[in-house]
């Protein structure tokens, strides 16, 4: 009873082992087998299969090729179709197969012979698919090509007869190239070329001259209550100063224009349209009546418009030279100065303390005065810029339109006055700092210019 019971357990414990072994054998056997295996057998197996007869091949070509190829019904008027057919599907300069050049060859023959019935005997063709000489060309042997002027060689397939003459214009065959062209690489050529349109740059002024009408003509249209010092009823003296601000600077600019930068010299005559606009900007801001000021500074800048359409024309001056500019800068730093010692000063002239109203007008005035002259100066940049570079006098210029652009971009909800130590702000005093070096930029320009 032992002996049994021992064999018992022994047949149930190694007989799952045997079975386990053989299939762990087996599936390294199957592993070995995969990879051991030559690539190249699977590789001539599958290439063997994907080949096939060529001549099989062409005449199957042959038999399919008129079975798609309907028969084409010409008429007379239609000539050059079955050329143009026939380069379409052939090619130009492209190698084809000799099967698919033989199928093609006979249906085009069977649309001849249809044609010719019914245009009549005698028609003669210009398109006779020949073989050319391939000394050279990227054509292979046996390719039918278009017949040219040049000597020709017997046809590789059956020449086909009595099709239609065909007389293309030159405008009809560069059209039939494009169109192969496009179709050949997939692309369509544009009908008509597209020339870049050409810009004509504006003559030297113009820039100029649309710069110092620009911000008094915004003032008086186009900001809400127009032209504000001459009411009668001053609620917004805010804007009240910094329009002043905007008058003072293109009463400047008019004159050094119509004093030296539209005349050669002391001897020349005065612009009449510039005249007129200096004597206009020259109303006092707060006339309200007989005259306005908004009507003489709008008939001023109809003056500044008239010149600058003679400007246009070519019928007036304007002269770019370092001794018309200096003149300018010159009183735009005179008024930069102005605003500098109201912004720095600490009681007026009587020697009374500054008050609110005071510090508020000032500041507004002075950022008027840098908002227009940034505008102004922006255009002595564009027309002058020669004259500057020529005196190494560009990067000058540039700090100082950056100067006048921080002081113009101050934007406080209310302007306080207080110590410099406090922990308030002092307006005066942030809009002092860039306009200072505006001014200090504007002298080290106009020494350089000088020199």
């Amino acid at each position: 009873m032992e002996k049994n019971a021992k064999g018992f357990e022994f047949k149930k414990f190694a007989t799952p082992r045997i079975i386990g072994g053989i299939a762990i054998a087996i599936v390294i056997l199957w592993a070995l087998s995969i990879i051991f295996n030559s690539p190249q057998d699977r590789t001539m197996n599958n290439t063997a299969a994907h080949q096939v007869d060529p001549r099989a091949a062409a005449d199957t070509t042959k038999q399919k090729t008129p079975a798609h190829q309907p028969k084409a019904q010409l008429q007379p008027g239609a000539t050059g179709h079955a050329a143009a057919q026939h380069d379409t599907i052939t090619g130009t300069g492209n190698a084809l197969p000799a099967a698919a050049v033989g199928g093609t060859t006979d249906s085009h023959a069977t649309a001849a012979r249809d044609a010719s019935k019914a245009a009549g005997s005698g028609a003669v063709s210009h398109a006779k698919p020949v073989v050319q000489k391939t000394d050279g060309s990227h054509n292979a042997p046996g390719v039918t090509q278009p017949a040219g002027h040049g000597p020709t060689e017997k046809s590789a397939g059956p020449e086909p007869t009595h099709q239609p003459k065909t007389h293309l214009q030159p405008v009809a065959v560069a059209e039939r190239k494009a169109t192969q062209h496009g179709t050949a690489t997939g692309d369509t050529l544009p009908a008509t070329a597209v020339v870049a349109p050409v810009h004509k740059p504006k003559p030297k002024g113009v820039a100029f001259v649309e710069a110092t009408i620009q911000p008094l003509s915004y003032e008086l249209d186009e900001r809400w209550w127009g032209w504000r010092p001459n009411d009668i009823i001053d609620v917004t003296d805010n804007i009240n100063n910094f329009q002043m601000g905007v008058l003072e600077v293109t009463r400047r600019t008019t004159v050094a224009l119509a004093e030296r930068i539209s005349r050669t010299g002391t001897t020349d005559a005065f612009n009449e349209n510039l005249e007129q606009a200096m004597n206009w900007f020259m109303i006092k801001a707060s006339s309200y009546w007989f005259p306005s000021a908004e009507s003489k500074y709008h008939e001023g800048l109809e003056e500044l418009q008239a010149y600058l359409d003679k400007l246009k024309a070519g019928n007036a001056t304007f002269y770019t030279r370092t001794d018309n500019l200096i003149p300018l800068l010159a009183s735009f730093e005179d008024l930069l100065g102005s605003c500098d010692e109201n912004l720095v000063k600490e009681t007026n002239e009587d020697g009374t303390a500054l008050s609110t109203f005071d510090v508020d007008n000032y500041f507004y005035y002075t950022q008027g005065v840098a908002s227009s002259m940034v505008t102004v100066l922006e255009a002595v940049h564009h027309d002058f810029l020669l004259t500057l570079e020529s005196r190494n006098a560009t990067e000058l210029l540039h700090h100082a339109i950056t100067s006048c652009q921080r002081a113009a971009e101050l934007d406080p909800w209310f302007v306080l006055d207080r110590n410099l130590s406090s922990i308030f702000a002092n307006h005066r005093a942030n809009m002092a700092a860039p306009i200072s070096h505006a001014r200090f930029y504007l002298g080290q320009l106009i020494k350089t210019l000088s020199t």
